[in-house]
């Protein structure tokens, strides 16, 4: 890893600001749950059943798991600054588009096309372990989590109340306005942080099997998947529990739908303050045992007839909390294992947890009915948090038999 010059906000010559890889991640967070609370609405509007109007986010999760990796090796061989700005570009195009689509067809290729701005996400965690040590790398992706999980957490209410006041239109515009402040932001402050370029791609590929071969990676990798596949199969089902259950007004459902990355904040806040200092191994232990002990509650709710959605959606926030504190030294331990391939690393797992996501996500939603109450719903996280877990002690056994220590 060369040496890079400390950030200085607005210098292109400089690192990137952390508040810009906020804004870099926090993008494309806002691009796939923004218009969540307006799905009915959307579907109505486009005459499709809402498993079919799903698909803008199980559809877009599964784009973006392919994106992810080809956008990483890229940046590995041409930089992240370039791709990143790129990418924008498209988003704000395909933003645009989809607002003004009236067929259904014409629609969803906007909105897939919008899963360019996952970049975002591989990019701000590549620009990461560029700047600095592996334990300093879960520490400030900790800080970069707790920024990018207002993001999400802000978007579901902003949606609702824009669908319910100007239709849900008015949300891919704002993803629009959204791409063009980021654009401008990058542009100025986003210098390059990739000291270590590939000669060529064959050179790049070459080192590849290092990376695939290699336990460590894909324990964390797997770790990944499954805490991430909590939060998709919620986001697949919750709007429909609310929907149905509950009887909620597009904005309420968004409102409850901020829990979750309020609790995300939570934990990434405690990631970035802690991290560094109480270990990778003792974070991602502690994140799967909240996620896994805190969703039980809502099976005790539901035994129960509780009728308030506090009794579904109140829980949810260990979500998020077990999520903020997994996934900032999940992710420093996978980019650790090639530092030269750390855009690619990046990619992959970025891919792995995206297709995982995705497919809780259309499962929790194919098993819900109006008949089922939300305990598809609930089975889906719990075994998701469960086998995060199971990954987590996997991945510990390997690095005591490869360091004799964790």
């Amino acid at each position: 890893m060369g040496i890079l010059p400390t950030s200085v906000y607005l210098d292109r010559k400089s690192p990137p600001h952390i508040t810009t890889l906020v804004l870099m991640a926090g993008t494309g967070a806002i691009s796939m749950n923004i218009f969540l609370a307006s799905l009915p609405e959307m579907a109505n509007y486009y005459d499709q059943p809402y498993s079919i109007m799903q698909f803008t986010l199980t559809g877009y999760l599964a784009l973006t798991g392919f994106a992810q990796l080809f956008i990483g090796p890229v940046s590995d061989r041409v930089g992240r600054r370039p791709v990143m700005l790129a990418t924008v570009v498209i988003f704000i195009i395909a933003s645009l588009g989809a607002a003004l689509s009236t067929q259904f067809e014409i629609f969803m290729a906007f909105r897939l096309l919008q899963a360019a701005v996952v970049s975002g996400f591989v990019i701000s965690r590549a620009a990461v372990r560029d700047m600095v040590s592996r334990e300093r790398a879960a520490s400030m992706l900790g800080y970069v989590a707790m920024g990018m999980a207002l993001a999400p957490m802000m978007a579901p209410p902003l949606g609702g109340l824009l669908a319910d006041n100007f239709g849900w239109q008015s949300n891919f515009y704002a993803m629009s306005l959204i791409g063009c402040i980021t654009l401008t932001i990058i542009f100025f402050d986003q210098g390059e942080t990739n000291l270590h370029r590939s000669s060529s791609f064959t050179a790049q590929i070459g080192t590849y099997p290092d990376l695939f071969t290699s336990r460590r990676f894909w324990g964390y990798a797997l770790i990944q998947v499954f805490a991430v596949g909590t939060f998709f199969a919620f986001l697949g089902g919750a709007p429909f529990v609310g929907d149905k259950f509950f009887d909620l007004s597009a904005s309420q459902v968004g409102l409850y739908l901020a829990l979750t990355p309020l609790g995300y904040m939570l934990g990434a806040g405690i990631s970035g303050r802690f991290a560094d200092r109480i270990g990778l191994y003792r974070m991602i232990v502690a994140g799967a045992l909240i996620t896994l002990l805190g969703m039980s509650m809502t099976l005790v709710t539901a035994g129960l007839g509780v009728a308030h959605p506090m009794g579904f959606f109140g829980f949810t926030i260990f979500i998020g909390l077990g999520n903020g504190l997994v996934l900032p030294s999940a992710n420093a331990g996978m980019l650790d294992v090639k530092p030269e391939l750390a855009g690619s690393a990046s990619g992959l797992g970025g891919s792995l947890m995206t297709f995982g996501g995705a497919s809780l996500s259309a499962l929790s939603g194919f098993l819900l009915t109006e008949t089922s109450g939300a305990y598809p719903l609930i089975y889906c996280i719990l075994g998701a948090s469960f086998l995060s877990f199971l990954s987590t002690i996997y991945t510990i056994r390997v690095e005591i038999e490869m360091r004799g220590t964790i």
